[in-house]
């Protein structure tokens, strides 16, 4: 199954997986605003149960993409938390 990965203009490391290239008609609103509204299209990738992904299960990915025609992926929680205490010792 292809896939086509975006990434959010908003939010570092929020990438949004489509089932069909450019074609957000599926996506809720409020996503497609959080992501920053026509997010940079990233690339196209063939997914297949037996290939691995660097942070998501393919399988709950591919899952996803039928069901509802995207996937989600979050940045990673340890870097938000990294992040937010170089900020706050900046501020210090």
């Amino acid at each position: 199954m292809k896939t086509y990965i975006y990434k959010s203009r908003k939010k570092e490391e929020l990438y949004l997986y489509l089932r069909k290239k450019d074609d957000f008609s599926e996506v809720p609103p409020s996503l497609y605003e959080m992501m920053g509204n026509e997010p940079p299209f990233v690339m196209e990738l063939e997914l297949r149960s037996e290939r691995q992904l660097a942070r998501e299960d393919v399988n709950k990915v591919i899952s996803n993409l039928q069901t509802q025609g995207f996937h989600v992926q979050m940045p990673p929680a340890n870097n938000n938390l990294l992040l937010q205490r170089q900020r706050n010792s900046k501020m210090h």
